[in-house]
């Protein structure tokens, strides 16, 4: 590829990134203008100048306080119920929403698991008493959660779990493992499959408590990573309890409600969830533009096809977002959500393998790796210990673990091929007969 047809290529991917905007209603307009009044009132100071940053104890202070300002706002579940502390906002409102604080980079949650996945579970499966005692304490952010699902043997066959909950008068005794459990030992709450039934079928014997972490009989161990973090967690039941009337959709439906909680965690995005992988792109181009790696044809290529498939991402979002305005239901729709998490984490563990080979060996090194301090996907700068992890590799090592969390990409595709394409199952092992 000649200069000139570099030029080109570079000039119309930056001409493509204004096209085929979304059409929202005035309605919608008039909301998208009030989220950013408040938005530019409560940021602090220079947050929207260009190289803005804020030191350590400014950045610590502001995460801190933020969330109170959320709630103050109504902005933490604001799509929920008004009866239930959120807005009653619309569908396209919570659209907007989300648009404008992506577009300003401003943290939008309290906590990922409480907001995100056992709230909006809460609300479809929880009675009365369960919501009037734990979403109040969700919106406010004074409960903390994470997610009790995968145990050592029990990652991908979830079904085959063996934490037990077992009745004793007005609790449950809960004995067990799980392992991955993120946030775990910063978590008030855990919300936990267990077997309930033993004589049932593994699918059918499985029940979806909600656990006080901070009790005796819980024990948390940080599993720390190569990048130094340590939010994976191991967690340990020994007689743990929890009240009787903390089953969430009934005894032994807790199949039917974990895979409720699993759809909200997969679908969450659908609209901005392309916006940090776009990022990604912009800082991956100008660096293989300054140390002369896109004058290699591969890093091209590759590079094209990074901002094709996060453009696919970005429109398959779309359709998402009309089929749910629309109301369909039909197997398309069911099939775009299934296809869409294996989409974007195989997408993006290629992606930043291509990072890597556009920064070159010397991205490995703290001290002359990407300068971009908040690259997309980071976890974390400097490791606790002491060895340092560059950001970029934060990220690196991050995409490996997202096509195994919320459904391998091997489970990903049993589910398209079985539920989608209507193929036959795979057999059972010997011991799953």
């Amino acid at each position: 590829m000649g200069e000139i047809a570099l030029s080109t290529w570079t000039d119309w991917v930056a001409n493509r990134q204004n096209r085929d905007m979304l059409t929202y209603t005035p309605e919608a307009e008039a909301f998208r203008v009030e989220v950013k009044a408040w938005l530019t009132e409560n940021l602090p100071k220079g947050w929207f100048d260009e190289g803005f940053e804020m030191s350590h104890e400014e950045r610590k202070k502001f995460n801190l306080e933020w969330p109170s300002k959320l709630f103050a706002g109504g902005w933490i579940c604001a799509t929920w119920p008004k009866e239930y502390g959120g807005k009653g906002l619309t569908t396209l409102e919570g659209v907007v929403l989300a648009e404008e604080f992506a577009n300003a980079k401003a943290p939008m949650r309290a906590d990922f698991f409480g907001d995100t996945l056992v709230g909006p579970t809460l609300l479809q499966w929880g009675t009365e008493e369960q919501k009037k005692e734990f979403l109040p304490q969700i919106l406010s952010g004074k409960m903390r959660w994470c997610q009790g699902f995968s145990e050592p043997n029990s990652g991908s066959d979830l079904a085959s779990l063996k934490t037990t909950a077992v009745l004793d008068g007005d609790e449950w005794v809960i004995n067990g493992q799980k392992v991955w459990t993120t946030q775990g030992h910063h978590a008030d709450y855990c919300f936990l499959l267990t077997r309930t039934d033993a004589n049932s079928p593994k699918h059918a014997g499985i029940s979806y408590l909600l656990v006080p972490m901070r009790q005796p009989g819980v024990e948390v161990r940080g599993i720390v990573q190569p990048d130094g973090t340590a939010e994976f967690c191991e967690v340990f039941f020994t007689n743990a309890r929890c009240s009787k009337d903390n089953v969430v959709g009934g005894i032994n439906n807790g199949w039917k409600v974990a895979n409720s909680t699993l759809a909200f965690e997969r679908g969450m995005s659908a609209t901005t969830g392309y916006r940090r992988f776009e990022e990604e792109y912009r800082i991956m181009l100008a660096a293989a533009k300054e140390n002369g790696a896109i004058e290699e044809d591969s890093i091209r290529q590759r590079l094209m096809k990074y901002y094709t498939k996060y453009q696919i991402l970005r429109y398959n979002g779309l359709r998402s977002l009309g089929a749910t305005l629309e109301g369909k239901k039909d197997m398309g729709v069911i099939a775009l959500g299934a296809t869409n998490k294996m989409f974007w984490t195989e997408m993006h563990k290629e992606a930043m393998e291509l990072a890597l080979d556009i920064f070159g060996a010397h991205s490995m090194l703290i001290d002359n790796g990407p300068k971009e301090s908040g690259w997309p996907g980071a976890q974390r700068d400097k490791r606790r210990d002491g060895y340092p992890v560059s950001p970029m590799m934060s990220a690196f090592f991050f995409s490996r673990s997202e096509t195994i969390w919320g459904g391998t990409s091997q489970i990903q595709r049993n589910i398209v091929g079985e539920r989608v394409l209507g193929l036959p199952k795979e057999p059972k092992g010997a011991d799953e007969k």
